[in-house]
């Protein structure tokens, strides 16, 4: 039987320049370099994005390498994200990987990275297939059933912003900074959740559309009812309970179409991922539905939640295992959707 594949994965798709080495089935080294140059900015400036990627790449993958043990001669394949993402940022990271699969002589294989969030759950310990998995991320919100492999049914998805878009947008509103989610979720963990009422609101009447701008619109109208010294005064004292009746709004929807889609579905297993699914009230709302209604819950560890490699690298080995690489002539896909 031949030896498990080893994988050089490379993830550039947003604000992250990120490398990991899978080797013998494992995962052997995973980096990340965050970049900072964005927060004065208050959100992802994409040439600023692709010129640091430019910047970061080889010492990045080079860590990864030293990690993981392994020289490039050990490679047996050569995996990046082609989409979705910045134009720009996408374009370092497969023109580096498409390079080096050509120089070495070892296959390309293009990932999705909506796939990686999703598959980020075998990184560690994964579920059996078939599952539900609820994909929440910056730029994503999406309601997806595994059949089998890369066999993926969406049942639903946003209609104009993601989760995390909506905690970036209302953080900023609040003076809070970018990225604005961790910050949200830490000062609402102090604060009141039943403080305001604020809309609970999916795009379709039962299906698994979602719509988050209304409620980001509906914090502003609450914000504008104040004058510009009684906002400060407000927000002195109410910031924490105003975060957290944000926090459990946009909880609740998405735990409300996850109920509903266990219960059409029949899942007995459930996956929540991406970015957001760091968030301690999503977690644990999650958790507590998967007591309710019976089914195995499956969360990625917190470093496998935001941008990184390893889950690129997983997929990689799946896509492998199937027979499925990519030709040199693969490009760049910002819009890239599922399926």
């Amino acid at each position: 039987m031949p030896e498990p594949p080893v994988i050089l994965a490379i993830e550039s798709s947003c604000d992250d320049t990120a490398a990991a080495v899978v080797a013998g089935g494992r995962l052997r080294a995973n980096v990340v370099s965050s970049q900072d140059v964005h927060l004065a900015y208050g959100g992802v400036v994409p040439e600023l994005a692709s010129r640091d990627h430019q910047r970061l790449i080889v010492p990045v993958v080079t860590q990864a390498m030293t990690q993981a043990g392994v020289d490039k001669a050990d490679l047996d394949a050569v995996a990046v994200t082609y989409g979705p993402g910045l134009a720009g940022s996408l374009l370092v990271g497969l023109s580096f990987a498409k390079a080096l699969a050509l120089g070495l002589g070892v296959p390309l294989v293009g990932v999705n990275h909506l796939e990686g969030h999703i598959y980020s759950v075998f990184i560690e310990d994964g579920p059996p297939f078939p599952y539900l998995c609820l994909v929440v991320s910056g730029g994503h919100t999406q309601l997806v059933y595994v059949e089998d492999g890369f066999r993926l049914r969406l049942l639903g998805q946003t209609r104009d912003d993601a989760a995390g878009e909506a905690f970036d947008k209302v953080a900023k509103l609040l003076g809070l900074g970018y990225p604005g989610g961790p910050k949200i979720d830490a000062l609402a963990q102090q604060g009141d959740p039943a403080f305001h009422a604020f809309p609970r609101t999916l795009a379709g009447e039962a299906g698994y559309d979602f719509s988050f701008s209304g409620l980001k619109t509906s914090v502003l109208y609450f914000l504008n009812r104040f004058s510009e010294a009684e906002r400060a005064a407000f927000l002195d004292e109410h910031l924490a309970d105003l975060c957290a009746a944000f926090q459990q709004a946009v909880v609740d929807v998405l735990i409300d179409a996850l109920r509903r889609a266990v219960g059409q579905t029949g899942a007995r297993h459930v996956a929540v991922v991406g970015g957001v699914s760091a968030n301690t009230a999503l977690r644990a709302a999650a958790e507590a539905l998967a007591h309710e209604a019976g089914f195995t819950l499956y969360l990625p560890p917190l470093r496998y939640c935001m941008d990184n490699a390893a889950m690129i690298a997983v997929t990689a080995h799946f896509k492998l295992a199937a027979g499925l690489t990519s030709p040199l002539t693969l490009t760049a896909q910002p819009g890239l959707a599922l399926g």
